[in-house]
């Protein structure tokens, strides 16, 4: 039988949405994949520029469990991404998504794995982050982390992993233009000027950890969400 979502993981899952909304991360656009569940999240994900995913457009879907945030949510790539720490299957393998479990065998310490005070926003970063340095200590795809390592040490001159990715950036972009985004491919594109958040509307985060909160979103909640549940995954940035 499956474990029915806390009424603390539909909170924090809706504030965490209507934020990364009204303050968009750098490098990421986000929607629902369906507009009833807010467990499932689909990212367009943006390659940084000054990288080898400049110009990239990397879709992937975020599922929650439903005792977020206690256990770590999985992300899964839709477009093929050739990088040490992405399964064939485009699962991302990454210590933040972790659990937060004591295991001397993986090479990670547990304050490098989940927690509760992680959100979305952390994790969005992280991946970034991930993109450009990737941990090829314990790696997903191991072919792409020795070209990856070949690449760094011979200062660019190995190109077999560049090739790769480029041309994966290069197939991406067909993907953009169906879904109507244009992708940012400089720094001032990239960038998004953040909106002050107002002082009212800051979030307790010890609201999120309390599993009798309540039943499920007041109507009023259910009826700011719904106002503000754009798509935001397909606007032009």
């Amino acid at each position: 039988m499956a474990q029915q979502p806390t009424s603390s993981a539909l909170r924090a899952l809706a504030l965490e949405f209507k934020s990364v909304q009204e303050e968009p991360v750098e490098g990421f656009r986000v929607k629902l994949i369906n507009e009833d569940n807010l467990f499932e999240w689909e990212v367009a994900i943006f390659g940084p520029p000054n990288t080898l995913y400049e110009g990239g457009y990397f879709k992937a879907h975020i599922k929650f469990p439903p005792d977020y945030p206690y256990s770590p949510p999985t992300i899964r790539f839709l477009t093929k991404v050739w990088h040490p720490n992405v399964y064939e299957n485009g699962d991302l393998c990454i210590s933040i998504l972790h659990p937060p479990i004591d295991d001397p065998q993986s090479g990670e310490l547990p304050c490098e794995r989940w927690n509760p005070t992680q959100n979305v926003r952390t994790i969005l970063l992280s991946v970034i982050s991930l993109l450009n340095e990737p941990n090829t200590f314990s790696p997903a795809n191991v072919d792409a982390s020795v070209m990856y390592r070949r690449w760094k040490e011979s200062r660019g001159k190995d190109r077999e992993y560049e090739n790769i990715v480029r041309k994966q950036v290069t197939a991406s972009r067909s993907e953009a233009e169906k879904d109507n985004v244009i992708v940012p491919t400089t720094i001032e594109e990239y960038c998004i000027r953040q909106k002050p958040r107002p002082q009212e509307s800051e979030a307790d985060m010890t609201d999120f950890y309390v599993d009798d909160y309540g039943d499920d979103l007041d109507e009023e909640e259910e009826e700011e969400f719904n106002d503000d549940d754009e798509d935001s995954g397909n606007e032009e940035s």
